[in-house]
């Protein structure tokens, strides 16, 4: 049977060791040369009304999920932080690097 995107954002994503309730589905990652899907995408909360931005998006594989129901998604273990979170697209001021060289002089 198949799903339209549209139907997972309205599911919620809950862990399926502790219970933890991660949120709703906000957007899908595929592979646009097969169409399989990558991993679901749940955004972050917002910190103080939005003034202060949001937290961390949570990204679960599509390793991870292990049922799709018809209000929830199931998933085994815990959510991977997206590229940016990990340290790709930082500024260079900011690299370890680059605080060793200003330590030198």
């Amino acid at each position: 049977m198949g799903e339209r995107v549209t139907e997972l954002r309205c599911k919620e994503i809950i862990g399926l060791g502790n219970g933890t309730r991660y949120g709703y589905v906000g957007d899908v990652e595929l592979d646009l040369e097969t169409g399989q899907v990558l991993a679901l995408v749940v955004p972050g909360r917002l910190r103080l009304l939005g003034l202060l931005g949001r937290e961390p998006e949570r990204v679960f594989p599509w390793a991870q999920v292990r049922r799709v129901g018809t209000d929830i998604v199931l998933v085994e273990g815990p959510p991977r932080l997206p590229e940016t979170q990990r340290g790709r697209g930082r500024h260079p001021a900011h690299s370890k690097q680059k605080r060793e060289d200003h330590s030198k002089t």
